[in-house]
């Protein structure tokens, strides 16, 4: 079935479902990175329910929107859109980085329905992004091309070489989101390689900037509008989020970054999330 769109109310009610989804996933695969899959899980809930046009009944149609998930260590935030999209069944969460699941630690494109790109090492999602929306305006095709960047993985030299390119080709069918939730593997981003002032910096590179509340449903849906009217150049919408989102343990905790809960912080981070 292809995309339709939904309202505030069953878009917020979504997102509790892929939240679950990704503790679901790290909890049973016993590894995993749940922190910067919680802080994403609004934007991909609106991606994928209510903005990309896609047919969980043909992952692979030529002319549907594509999604490069740059981060791609944030997958169970991806698997679990995808399951609760109906491009394979929810109980197969539960099997994430088992040794015989399908779904691995990171995305891959060859073997799970609805990946469009394989990725996990960092910095290199935007050049693919790049080419899918080049392949786009080649071919005379109107589909656009989404991708999600972390702020930590903005300190990789090849984002910034993937968006003059952009620039370049005027890539108005390219949007990127940066997941501003102020935390990476070994501390904030001021501590380890800040990339700040981001908006100002993608400026710089020709991008059209928009800022956001990442967990506000309606500012995440009206971003999406406005990018698609912008014309001759790319847009970067800057999300500002908050790592853990829904489980108040895990919320602004480096340590979360990718560890997976006990029993114990796993039915509370459950409680937390139905409580949102």
């Amino acid at each position: 079935m292809k995309t339709q769109k939904k309202s505030k109310e069953e878009l917020e009610k979504l997102a509790k479902k892929i939240r679950l989804g990704i503790i679901d996933e790290v909890y049973y695969g016993k590894s995993g990175h749940p922190g910067g899959s919680l802080s994403i899980a609004d934007i991909m809930t609106v991606l994928y329910f209510d903005e990309m046009n896609i047919d969980n009944e043909n992952p692979n149609w030529e002319d549907r929107d594509r999604l490069v998930l740059s981060k791609g260590h944030c997958s169970p935030a991806l698997y679990a859109a995808l399951a609760y999209r109906g491009f394979f069944p929810v109980e197969d969460l539960k099997t994430f980085r088992n040794i015989n699941s399908y779904l691995q630690g990171h995305p891959d494109k060859k073997n799970i329905p609805g990946v469009d790109m394989s990725t996990g090492s960092l910095g290199q999602g935007l050049s693919a992004a790049n080419g899918m929306a080049i392949s786009a305006k080649l071919n005379k095709k109107n589909y656009r091309v989404y991708c999600i960047l972390g702020d930590g993985e903005i300190e990789e030299g090849q984002i910034w070489e993937a968006a003059m390119s952009s620039s370049k080709y005027k890539l108005d069918n390219l949007c990127v989101i940066v997941d501003n939730n102020n935390l990476q593997i070994d501390g904030t981003i001021d501590e380890v390689m800040s990339s700040k002032p981001i908006d100002d910096k993608f400026r710089s590179f020709g991008f059209e900037i928009i800022k956001i509340d990442g967990h506000n449903i309606e500012e995440i849906k009206n971003a999406f509008e406005v990018a698609k009217n912008v014309k001759e150049k790319p847009v970067c919408i800057i999300a500002k989020t908050i790592k853990g989102k829904g489980v108040k343990y895990m919320e602004n905790k480096v340590d979360w970054h990718g560890k997976a809960p006990n029993e114990d912080e796993y039915k509370q981070a459950i409680i937390d999330i139905e409580n949102m």
